[in-house]
């Protein structure tokens, strides 16, 4: 019997068992795949998620680190950069690195820290028990393996979650993105650029990763577009040709994946399972950023099982595990309802050109926009902005 079985090594998972193996529970991670391996993302990692790899305890000076200085925001033939802010809870600085690499990282990170990591084992569905119907370990290919509680990090399908029942919810945002690796003269940009007029809702991006190549993709943050591909080759077709950003320059092929963002998977907690990650749509529906919000729904995961396996009977164990909802809804539920109501609004081509071409000529404003809906908003105000910012995410309901 293992404590806690993680299902999905990625950032959220593997998060997730490192917290939980510091603490001194059994931990038992379970990856399909064989690292390394491929997943498509923008790389970008925001400084909501460098706070949550410092905490992880994560060295930030080694080689293949990309640090980028805030996001540069490019439309109707302008662009404005706004730099990620200093002297808050969060770094003055983002990060990129491939998934391919971030991803067993964090895995082997987890492994240092005492989980025992099963690669190549696919979970085929959760093991119940009888009486109660609370999940009780997962069934794999190699057979089954019995837990005390059970993480779903498997990702936006996440065959768990689809097993008891939990389904995306309709009301809820899902996007997809679309991303290629080219060869580029401006892989070493330490801005995260965001072309804010490729599409209604959506946005296109070129992330320099500092080894000789950029990141390009496009975000569809509602599923609009019948065909993202062809829509990021005629973006691509429309930049100018030094960049390099053409088929010729291609590293690889065109991948793209799902978004699922807003909490579009409800309730996170089923009696014995948690959900993490994208398994529980935890992607900000303004920008797509799932990353950050995957870390940190971990890091609030593994403390409420903590505190929940000291307890000394099972119904005072059950009533910690079911504050886990809650606790999402505390820490990420405003960024997320600004993130919907915005994708709402922006739907209109209209709004949309009012908000970015007009709003680009007002550098205060964009930055305010900014850190509310990505949620990079310091507890501790000391500008204008930040108290602005602090006011209009107290008025906001969590969903």
């Amino acid at each position: 019997m293992t404590d806690v079985i993680v299902v999905g090594a990625g950032p959220a998972g593997s998060a997730a068992a490192c917290h939980l193996a510091r603490a001194g529970l059994d931990v038992l991670l379970l990856e399909k795949a064989a690292f390394p391996r491929e997943k498509v993302c923008g790389d970008g990692l925001t400084p909501r998620a460098v706070r949550e790899l410092i905490t992880l305890g994560v060295d930030l000076d080694r080689p293949g680190w990309m640090r980028n200085r805030g996001v540069r925001l490019v439309a109707g033939g302008r662009a404005l950069d706004l730099p990620w802010p200093d002297g808050t809870v969060f770094p003055a600085f983002g990060l990129l690195r491939t998934r391919r690499d971030l991803d067993e990282l964090l895995a082997r990170r987890a492994v240092a820290c005492g989980a025992v990591l099963r690669e190549r084992t696919r979970v085929t569905g959760p093991l119940l028990d009888d009486r109660t119907g609370h999940v009780v370990g997962v069934t794999t290919d190699a057979g089954p393996h019995e837990a005390r509680l059970v993480i779903a990090a498997d990702g936006a399908s996440s065959r768990l979650a689809v097993a008891l029942g939990l389904r995306p919810r309709a009301d809820r945002p899902v996007g997809v993105a679309v991303r290629r690796y080219f060869r580029s003269l401006r892989h070493d940009d330490d801005m995260l650029e965001c072309h804010l007029d490729v599409v209604p809702a959506g946005y296109g991006w070129v992330f320099g990763m500092g080894d000789g190549t950029c990141n390009v993709g496009v975000a569809l943050l509602r599923r609009t577009h019948r065909d993202p591909r062809r829509l990021m080759d005629s973006w691509l077709a429309a930049l100018p040709p030094a960049w390099g950003l053409t088929p010729r320059n291609a590293t690889g092929p065109v991948r793209g994946a799902a978004i699922p963002m807003g909490f579009s998977r409800l309730p996170h907690y089923r009696p014995g399972l948690l959900l993490v990650g994208d398994s529980g749509g935890m992607a900000n529906p303004m920008s797509g950023e799932g990353i950050g919000y995957a870390l940190e729904s971990a890091r609030i995961a593994a403390d409420v099982i903590v505190q929940a396996l000291a307890r000394p009977t099972a119904s005072q164990r059950e009533r910690v595990l079911h504050t886990y909802p809650r606790a999402l809804r505390t820490s990420l539920g405003v960024p997320f309802t600004l993130g919907r109501w915005f994708t709402q609004a922006i739907e209109n081509p209209r709004i949309m050109r009012l908000a970015t071409r007009q709003g680009l000529t007002h550098p205060s404003l964009m930055r305010l926009a900014v850190h509310i809906l990505t949620g990079h908003t310091d507890p501790s105000p000391r500008t204008l902005t930040d108290h602005l910012a602090k006011a209009l995410t107290r008025l906001t309901p969590a969903p």
